[in-house]
């Protein structure tokens, strides 16, 4: 079923498999359920306490996680994009390392753009892969070690901090300030994987993207330094300013992307939101062309998304990148430095 209206949501029957979005109460709010599910939540939480406690292999290169506490999209393919092109500004051979969510390929493996597709390694590694090698590997260990034989001069996960299998030098809290840490409860009661210190503990740094909106950083433990980032639009959006767009994505955030086509200077007259990771097909593609068609607007979408509709439609659809804008770009450039420093001075 495709969306229809001007912020629609959808589900599909059929061929897929629905996808399901965050409940309302994980954002916050009061209500029984969260309440009532509260011992599964603690069961969840001791779960992942013992499974993080588990040794892991140590690489004999650098390893940087972008990782989150919460459940969903916080910016972690942006901000290990981001990581990645400034290490090989540095003179570094950066790969880079995750699940593959969505993809069917558990891996190890290297991601080929002329072979795989979103079903078989998930979008964010055919992102990724456009910047520099990228593994798949649900043993990030595994895919770690396939990845220093191949070259890799340094790793960065998108995604991770939960997975013990391979030791870290540097992991970074990422956070949509928009959201935060939602109700503060862990899964199934709240959006969070574990409770937030258990995870700020292991960081060496939080990268707060957006303004603190959701009040996040007084949840911090006090000395953790904080990065502070915004999502800056490509230079693509610059065309939009002034033009009638219908605006369609599948992410964890949709407002996020709906906001930064605001802040360019596009005019949105319809847009529709999906769930995160959406598998679009024809029908969808069809019919969000043919609203645009009805209001007269240039029919936009992420970079995320784009990997996602078949691929006849992409002449059709006008892609809008973002990229990380750092309030002071010395502190992460110097976070790169020193872990890359520190693990030559003292190699596994």
């Amino acid at each position: 079923m495709a969306a229809t209206g001007t912020n629609a949501g959808a589900t599909r029957t059929g061929t897929h498999q629905p996808l399901m979005r965050a409940p309302g109460f994980w954002s916050g709010g009061g209500g029984p359920l969260p309440l009532l599910l509260s011992p599964i939540a603690a069961i969840y939480a001791g779960a992942t306490a013992r499974r993080v406690a588990r040794p892991g292999w140590r690489a004999p290169v650098p390893v940087i996680c972008c990782g989150n506490a919460t459940a969903g999209g916080a910016g972690k393919t942006t901000l290990a994009r981001d990581i990645g092109e400034r290490l090989a500004a540095q003179g570094v051979a950066a790969h880079f390392l995750l699940r593959g969510y969505g993809g069917r390929i558990k891996g190890p493996v290297g991601v080929n753009l002329e072979r795989h597709a979103v079903r078989d390694v998930g979008d964010e590694a055919l992102i990724l892969a456009h910047t520099a090698p990228t593994w798949v590997s649900g043993d990030r260990a595994a895919g770690a070690q396939l990845a220093v034989a191949n070259g890799a001069g340094a790793i960065v996960m998108d995604d991770g901090l939960q997975n013990p299998t391979l030791v870290k030098d540097l992991s970074l809290l990422t956070i949509d300030g928009s959201f935060g840490f939602g109700n503060g409860r862990v899964i199934p009661a709240g959006p969070l994987r574990e409770p937030v210190a258990r995870a700020a503990e292991r960081c060496q740094a939080a990268v707060l993207i957006g303004p603190d909106d959701a009040g996040a950083l007084a949840a911090l433990p006090p000395g953790l330094p904080v990065l502070r980032a915004r999502l800056r639009p490509g230079p693509e959006a610059a065309a939009l300013a002034g033009r009638a767009v219908f605006a369609f994505c599948g992410i964890a955030n949709p407002s996020k992307f709906f906001a930064t086509l605001t802040e360019a200077g596009a005019q949105i007259a319809g847009k529709a939101a999906f769930a995160d990771h959406y598998p679009y097909d024809d029908s969808d593609i069809e019919t969000l062309l043919k609203q645009a068609v009805a209001a007269r607007a240039t029919v936009v979408t992420t970079r995320k998304d784009i990997v996602r509709v078949p691929a006849r439609f992409h002449a059709a659809i006008t892609v809008v990148t973002v990229g990380m804008e750092w309030e002071n770009e010395a502190e992460i450039e110097a976070l790169l430095r020193g872990v890359v420093a520190q693990r030559h001075a003292s190699p596994a």
